[in-house]
């Protein structure tokens, strides 16, 4: 008998995430908790494996988890339902990084979203800026972290044609700031968000309809606070290269604005329609137009639409999933651990007599939005921060906080995180495009901006909490 190479071994499992996403929709429409266990399951099987191709550093975070089951088994009888229901937070992160990883696949090949970002790297120097942090933001709605990397990649092509070192780098700079901004802005409202979705869960009472709109104003106070300091900061430099034609914008930015349409209205009628929560619409309706746009796009020569759907479909599972195994130990993990974590640490709270109803309201809230920036610094997922401290909190009936208030402090807390945690992928991804270190091109470039930002963040979840 032939054994199977170990690149083989992760291409066959990248079938067990997508049967993930599967298994946690079927949940969300039916409410049958087989769904969620069979799904749980499905997600374990397919990190066990997954972790025998990362770096160390990921299993770390394995062992972790481990360590964290052994403890909750030897101290809690109530320790089978914890980790199950760990397992199955793991489980929803996984099906929404696979999710949204099919249409970020459909959208990097096609022309029109490829040809978009390269008009909006190419405005002009009064422009380019606002077109980048807007832009950033749009793409992100749909692609995450993808969008760093479409938009860098077109942004560094476009400052090389500058023949000046120092202006070159100071474009490519501002370029990857603008970018940065414009994606973390999205954390605050964004329906296909980990933010938002995670922040939601485990925030009693709270909703993504009640909290789009304040999260939407707190996106748009980042954007024009980003804006002003880009206006306050930037190099007097002039540039010896004349910028292509940048007019037409209607025309360039309209397969974006359709797409982000699309995505956008539909999730929201879904959510509507069905009753099913937004994650569960993000889930279901993400793969479906991944499918359909592929289906839309131009096939190879030589190949029919339909055959060239089902070998984007094979190869989208058998190697850009299993490429993407790093990511998908982690993101599992932080959602296991966190919520793993939060059970075992609520009895120890208690046991030291800790009364946490007795802190002013107020204090938590604007503790939310600065504390998971902080633990960022320090190497913690958002996910696992959020998934590990909230639920140590009274429930905000409780504490008097109005659930809304409380997902826009949280939510605004991740994005001031996903702009100078050098250890999240979106800084990453900026340090490698940018030629700098992570740390550089988090609070390094970010440090004043997160101070201001944070700031008005801060006043604005203090007044929703008055006035809710």
């Amino acid at each position: 008998m032939t054994l199977l190479k170990p690149s083989r071994y992760f291409a066959l499992a990248g079938f067990l995430p997508a049967g993930v996403v599967f298994l946690m929709v079927s949940f969300e429409y039916t409410g049958y908790s087989a769904f969620a266990v069979a799904a749980s399951v499905v997600a374990a099987i397919a990190v066990a494996i997954f972790s025998f191709g990362v770096r160390a550093s990921r299993v770390v975070f394995v062992l972790i988890a481990i360590a964290l089951v052994l403890w909750a088994a030897l101290t809690n009888t109530g320790w089978v339902a914890a980790t199950a229901l760990a397992a199955q937070r793991g489980a929803m992160v996984m099906a929404l990084f696979t999710a949204l990883t099919a249409i970020r696949n459909a959208a990097i090949s096609a022309p029109a979203i490829v040809e978009c970002g390269r008009f909006l790297a190419r405005q002009r120097s009064g422009l380019r800026y606002t077109a980048l942090t807007i832009g950033g933001h749009l793409f992100a709605l749909v692609l995450l972290y993808g969008s760093i990397s479409l938009l860098g990649t077109l942004a560094t092509e476009s400052a090389a044609r500058e023949p000046d070192p120092e202006i070159r780098r100071q474009r490519t700079r501002r370029m990857m700031i603008a970018i940065q901004r414009g994606f973390a802005s999205t954390l605050c409202w964004s329906p296909l968000g980990f933010s938002m979705i995670i922040s939601v869960s485990v925030v009693p009472g709270a909703s993504w309809s009640a909290a789009a709109l304040p999260g939407l104003v707190s996106a748009l106070m980042m954007l024009v606070i980003g804006w002003g300091l880009d206006a306050l900061y930037k190099p007097q430099v002039k540039s010896n290269t004349r910028p292509p034609e940048t007019e037409r914008w209607v025309t360039q930015l309209s397969p974006l604005l359709v797409l982000l349409g699309l995505v956008l209205v539909g999730v929201a009628l879904l959510h509507i329609v069905t009753g099913v929560e937004v994650i569960g619409a993000v889930m279901s309706l993400i793969p479906v137009i991944a499918i359909l746009w592929i289906a839309m796009q131009q096939p190879p020569v030589g190949l029919t639409r339909s055959v060239n759907v089902w070998q984007r479909a094979r190869l989208f599972v058998t190697r850009e999933l299993p490429s993407y195994r790093g990511e998908i130990v982690l993101l599992f993990m932080a959602g296991f651990i966190g919520s793993l974590g939060a059970f075992l640490l609520v009895p120890l709270v208690q046991a030291q007599g800790l009364d946490l109803t007795t802190i002013p309201p107020w204090i938590i809230v604007a503790a939310m939005v600065w504390i998971i920036p902080v633990t960022g610094q320090l190497g913690m997922n958002p996910i696992l921060a959020v998934s590990l401290l909230v639920p140590i909190l009274p429930s905000p009936e409780i504490m008097g906080i109005p659930p809304t208030a409380m997902v826009v402090a949280i939510t605004a807390g991740w994005a001031l995180s996903g702009a100078t945690s050098p250890f999240t992928a979106s800084v990453m991804l900026a340090a490698s495009l940018g030629g700098v270190s992570p740390l550089r091109a988090g609070l390094g470039w970010n440090g004043v901006y997160v101070l201001a930002a944070g700031a008005a963040l801060t006043l604005w979840a203090l007044l929703l909490f008055y006035i809710l």
